[in-house]
């Protein structure tokens, strides 16, 4: 079941930059049970060992912009280093309920984000901007993607591909660090995250290839309304 689960999560990270945490955490708690911390540590390493994997197509074709990722990753990364340590003082049930509702809401924002049109570059107040999404990502593993790519259209005039190939390497950079304090923490299952990644990693390639031959937008949508149901279950468990 898990290595399923890493399959299908990579394939949707990457053709359309969303699931490493809003997708991993709440299935890693509600269908392998894993506690709150230790989801959220694995993911995070899952999410980036992928996006290592789909981002260089993105670069490759140059749509990754440089200039807008280092104001993303100037806020981002003092973000999730808050959110890290977050969590560490607060109790299991309540992650769990406060994770189910972030993934609610990023749904919603990632079902109803704006438009291309009549957007004007704002590019300079990103790293505003990324603190907390970098403090989320920290704190329940969810939002790099979804809040990222909101983020990316609302003040940039970046093309659609841009958006989510800039966002993919922003969530891989906080990723990365947010996971590896987790893991420096002990909030890690090795054994789940091997299986996730023997899944992920033939789907990350996959879905790599596939990029910009499948209808992303659709797919978007399908997905975010996956997570809202996920993150209404894990709201439910964690505060009934």
């Amino acid at each position: 079941m898990t290595y399923l689960l890493g399959f299908v999560i990579a394939i949707a990270i990457g053709l359309t930059g969303v699931g490493a945490g809003t997708l991993t955490t709440p299935l890693l708690i509600l269908t392998v049970g894993l506690p709150a911390r230790i989801a959220v540590g694995t993911a995070l390493i899952f999410g980036a060992v992928v996006k290592i994997i789909t981002s260089p197509v993105y670069m490759a074709r140059r749509q990754v912009d440089w200039r807008t990722l280092g104001y993303m990753v100037a806020g981002g990364v003092p973000g999730v280093l808050i959110g890290v340590f977050l969590l560490r003082g607060v109790d299991g049930k309540m992650i769990t309920g406060v994770i189910g509702a972030t993934i609610v809401v990023v749904a919603m924002f990632n079902l109803f984000h704006p438009t291309a049109e009549h957007r004007r570059d704002r590019t300079k107040w990103l790293a505003l901007l990324a603190l907390p999404i970098g403090t989320e990502v920290g704190f329940s593993s969810a939002g790099a993607g979804a809040l990222g790519a909101l983020t990316l259209l609302s003040m940039t005039t970046l093309s659609a591909a841009a958006v989510v190939g800039t966002d993919l390497v922003f969530g891989l950079v906080i990723s990365l660090i947010g996971g590896g304090v987790n893991a420096a923490m002990g909030n890690l299952d090795g054994s789940v995250l091997l299986q996730l990644l023997m899944g992920g990693i033939p789907g990350a390639v996959l879905g790599a290839f596939l990029a910009g031959k499948v209808p992303s937008k659709q797919l978007r949508m399908g997905l975010s309304g996956a997570m809202a149901l996920l993150g209404a279950s894990l709201f439910y468990k964690g505060f009934f």
